[in-house]
């Protein structure tokens, strides 16, 4: 008997493969913030205009973000590393890099970034996008984020 139940069980376990997908499905990927990476300020960099290495055509996409998204909350929010290019923050609010918005409530303007995660205290934002949204530079700004 047990001869005959262990071809029985090869031969009905390997009939499974047929039943399940040929790939495995992928989860969807977030929208991508915008446009591709700038290139890094030069070493020599010494000027906010300088270290902020956007283009014009960045700064225009980053201006104009979509409305809406899930308001993850509010956070206090610094300066971060200028010689770091692009628009971002780095906030305890999200665990996994995504696309998202940002609001400072205190000029009504706004701008799409990528949401990275951080440790340990307040949130940090790109000298970029910082400037996108008028905020002072050596202040701590209230933000509003969003997630797309």
């Amino acid at each position: 008997m047990k001869i005959v139940m262990i071809p029985l069980v090869a031969a009905s376990l390997a009939g499974c493969t047929l039943l399940a997908p040929a790939t495995a499905p992928t989860a969807p990927k977030p929208d991508a913030a915008p446009a591709a990476a700038p290139p890094p300020p030069p070493a020599n960099a010494r000027t906010v205009e300088q270290f902020d290495t956007t283009t014009a055509e960045a700064r225009k996409a980053a201006a104009t973000p979509s409305s809406g998204g899930k308001r993850l909350g509010t956070t206090v929010a610094s300066l971060g590393d200028p010689s770091r290019p692009g628009f971002w923050i780095m906030t305890e609010l999200v665990s996994a890099e995504g696309a998202g918005r940002i609001e400072y409530p205190q000029k009504g303007t706004s701008a799409e970034v990528t949401l990275l995660p951080a440790e340990g205290g307040s949130s940090r934002v790109s000298l970029a996008a910082l400037r996108l949204l008028e905020a002072p530079l050596t202040d701590l700004s209230e933000l509003v984020v969003y997630a797309r």
